[in-house]
């Protein structure tokens, strides 16, 4: 995807793209189109992008395993300088073209800035219950029969620790008192 810069004039320049998330190379969990906002602001040797985007997604909720779809939105900021890099110039958002470049290729970074916009816990909904430890059972369909006052032997060890550094903090605490 590109946007040809070679005739515009100073100031600012808009542009929308709806195009199919396969242009910019993004595959699974992705589907459907993407949307892309983006802003111009030209100016004798520096081009300021601003883009805003949104992108459709299907997920498998962390919480309950149920299949979900989203719409996932960001937006960044590149800055295009025309002309040659200095040596040892290495800033994240600061691009350098060739004083004769003609289009700015902005397909790359959707597809990146797309792939960053996953969250790290993917979940259906904020107040998704999740599963039962014990049984498995999808809590948002209710709950389960389960004794939730037994603790699995499994987390015996992990809580002797937890109650163990507990014991020593409060030592330390009533020691400095």
């Amino acid at each position: 995807m590109y946007i040809k810069i070679s005739n515009l004039s100073d100031g600012v320049h808009n542009f929308n793209f709806d195009e199919a998330v396969t242009q910019i190379n993004l595959e699974e969990p992705f589907y459907g189109n993407f949307l892309a906002d983006v802003e111009l602001s030209k100016s004798i040797n520096q081009i300021i992008l601003n883009a805003d985007f949104s992108v459709s997604a299907h997920f498998e909720c962390d919480r309950c395993s149920n299949d979900f779809n989203t719409e996932l939105k960001g937006k960044f900021q590149l800055v295009y300088f025309l002309g040659s890099k200095p040596d040892g110039d290495e800033k994240d958002n600061l691009v350098y073209l060739p004083i004769t470049a003609d289009r700015i290729e902005i397909g790359k970074d959707l597809r990146d800035f797309a792939l960053l916009s996953i969250p790290m816990k993917k979940v259906c909904r904020e107040e998704c219950k999740g599963l039962c430890f014990n049984c498995g059972k999808d809590l948002n369909e209710g709950d389960c029969n389960c004794d939730k006052s037994k603790t699995d032997d499994r987390w015996l060890p992990l809580m002797e620790l937890k109650n163990k550094l507990n014991n020593n903090y409060i030592e330390k605490d009533n020691a400095k008192s």
